[in-house]
C-alpha cells in the first residue's frame, strides 16, 4: 500500500512497485489523481486487476479503517505500507503561523501516519504468515530544519520516533519498519528549488534536485529485503543540495 499515491514520491514509488511485481494499493485524497497514478503504471485495464486506488484522507480514522478494510477483504493481508502522505504546509515566520496552519500539517504528516501504522501494524500482526514492512517517508528536515518551517521540522522529527517505537513493536510480530529521509526530489513539492529557496543565511538560492525515480528505487530495494533484515534509516538527497556540511 502506498498513501499519496496521487502525485511525487508517491506516485514514483507506486510505479516502481509496480514494475517489481507487487500488487499495489494506491491511497489518497483525489480520486482522479490515483487513476492518472494508475494509468501512468499500466495497471487500468480489467486484465490487470494488480493495482486497486482506495481515495482516502489519511487524516480521518474511519476512512483509514475502511482503507484498510477494503484491503484484507481483496487480498487478505498486508506486506507493506509506504507511508507517505504528507504536506510542507505554509511557509511562515514562526510567530505568524496560526494554529489551522500548525494543525493541518501535524494531522497529515503526523497523526496520518500513525493512523496507517496502526491499521497496518494490527492488519500485520493478525494475519497467517504473521509480519510485513513499514516505510515511513521522513524528510532531511528530520536531521536539519530549513527557515520557517516549523511545523513541518517538528512533524519529522516526530515521525522518526514513530519510526522507532514501530520497529521496537514489531519485533515480536515479524513487523519491520525503516525510514527513508529524502531530500529534493524533483516533485510538485520541491519546486521552489529550482527557482529559489531562502537559505539559513537569509539569502535565496536555486538548489539541486534529483529525480524521484531514485528514491522509488530506494523503497523497492528496502521492500524486498526478507523481514529478517531492515534498513533502519536511509538517506536519499540530490548529491549537492545544501545540507551536508555548512551548505
Amino acid at each position: 500500500m502506498v498513501t499519496g499515491a496521487g502525485s511525487g514520491i508517491g506516485r514514483a514509488v507506486a510505479q516502481a512497485l509496480s514494475d517489481a511485481d507487487w500488487t499495489v494499493v494506491l491511497a489518497g485524497r483525489r480520486a482522479e489523481a490515483l487513476a492518472e497514478t494508475a494509468r501512468l503504471a499500466g495497471l487500468t485495464t480489467p486484465e490487470s486487476p494488480a493495482l486497486v486506488a482506495v481515495p482516502t484522507d489519511v487524516t480521518r480514522p474511519e476512512q483509514v479503517d475502511a482503507l484498510f478494510a477494503a484491503v484484507q477483504e481483496r487480498f487478505s493481508r498486508v506486506d507493506l505500507l509506504f507511508n507517505n502522505a504528507g504536506t510542507f504546509g505554509r511557509t511562515a515566520p514562526l510567530d505568524e503561523l496560526t494554529y489551522e496552519d500548525w494543525r493541518t500539517v501535524v494531522d497529515t504528516n503526523l497523526t496520518g501516519a500513525f493512523l496507517c501504522a496502526q491499521a497496518a501494524f494490527r492488519a500485520m500482526k493478525t494475519q497467517d504468515p504473521q509480519g510485513g514492512r513499514i516505510i515511513n517517508n521522513g524528510s532531511v528536515s528530520a536531521h536539519a530544519p530549513r527557515p520557517d518551517s516549523v511545523a513541518y521540522t517538528a512533524t519529522k522529527h516526530a515521525v522518526t520516533g514513530l519510526t522507532k517505537s514501530l520497529s521496537l513493536d514489531g519485533r515480536p510480530y515479524r513487523i519491520a519498519c525503516g525510514q527513508l529521509d529524502i531530500g529534493n526530489a524533483a516533485t510538485e513539492m520541491t519546486g521552489r528549488m529550482q527557482t529559489g529557496i531562502r537559505q539559513a543565511n537569509g539569502q535565496l538560492a536555486v538548489e539541486p534536485v534529483m529525480d524521484a525515480a531514485d528514491v522509488a528505487r530506494t523503497v523497492v530495494h528496502m521492500a524486498a529485503l526478507p523481514l529478517e533484515a531492515n534498513v533502519q534509516f536511509a538517506t536519499v538527497m540530490a548529491t549537492n543540495m545544501p545540507y551536508i556540511g555548512r551548505g
